[in-house]
């Protein structure tokens, strides 16, 4: 199977009606949603999804999340997330998730995630297979030369008053 691009497009997505809060805008647990959709897609083409649960007994856990809120997404607003496979190692993947208007390209909130392999047997954090260290290892590595997008390792913080 061929590596996804660097950085992976997800397909596009359109948001749902029951998604919009009496904000008139789309709630924000549904940022995740979508995020969560693009991430199983890439999950996919690394070689880590349904089948690979079945198969090997193992599969992914978000320890860690960031997301922030850039720009409002209304309905009808079609959406695209790029996803930056950062860095991994034998249990860990980092990556870091945008999405953006489909059409238009504008950026409307990013994801930073911390995510672990686990043994769903022992349901305990766990060393990938070598076939699957090396191919995300290959994609992390696919990444030299693309430009590492703006917000990667923010803290939240207040500013300090002066």
């Amino acid at each position: 199977m061929p590596l996804p691009s660097a950085p992976f497009r997800s397909s596009v997505m359109q948001i749902e009606p029951q998604w919009i809060d009496y904000n008139g805008h789309l709630n924000m647990a549904y940022y995740n949603v979508m995020f969560d959709r693009a991430i199983d897609e890439m999950w996919l083409q690394l070689g880590i999804g349904p089948d690979y649960m079945k198969a090997r007994h193992c599969s992914t856990f978000t320890a860690e999340c960031h997301v922030r809120y850039l720009r409002e997404i209304h309905l009808g607003d079609p959406v695209q997330v790029q996803v930056y496979l950062l860095g991994a190692d034998e249990k860990r993947l980092h990556t870091f998730e945008e999405l953006r208007h489909a059409t238009e390209g504008w950026l409307s909130a990013t994801s930073e995630n911390l995510t672990l392999h686990i043994d769903m047997e022992a349901r305990k954090v766990a060393p990938f297979p070598p076939d699957i260290r090396a191919r995300a290892q290959a994609i992390v590595d696919s990444y030299v030369g693309v430009s590492r997008p703006e917000g990667i390792g923010r803290n939240v913080a207040m500013p300090s008053a002066k």
